[in-house]
């Protein structure tokens, strides 16, 4: 069974191959939901789109193991490029290939996980 190391939460946990990174979080008490670097945690708590991904507040940085994700879809995709509304498009800048939405990933494998990823809004990555 894969294990995902929760590298913030200093906690790893073991799932079965193909969970959903976002239910095993929950049930293992790790909270996911950050705002925006760290501002309205407690409110994205509550009004977060319970894992459609539509909103991006459960995003996370893959630090090892990104392969052993399911690869990205249509909607998480959408969600980081197009969508205006949530925070998850100003994380994603430079992170393209690590950040992911914990509730449209499926663990396939061992991965490190970096829950509540900043935003970057001055960054070299940002303006370019």
């Amino acid at each position: 069974m894969p294990i995902v190391n929760f590298v913030n939460e200093k906690k790893q946990i073991e799932v079965p191959a193909g969970a959903n990174l976002r239910t095993e979080a929950q049930k293992a008490g790790i909270k996911l939901y950050g705002g925006i670097n760290g501002v309205g945690a407690a409110v994205n708590e509550v009004l977060n789109c319970h894992g459609f991904g539509h909103c991006g507040t459960c995003r996370v940085k893959i630090t090892k193991g990104v392969e052993n994700a399911s690869p990205m879809g249509m909607v998480e995709s959408f969600t980081f490029k197009y969508n205006p509304l949530g925070p998850a498009l100003f994380a994603y800048i430079g992170n393209e290939d690590t950040m992911r939405l914990a509730c449209r990933t499926k663990v396939m494998g061992d991965i490190t996980v970096e829950t509540k990823p900043p935003l970057n809004l001055t960054g070299e990555n940002f303006f370019s």
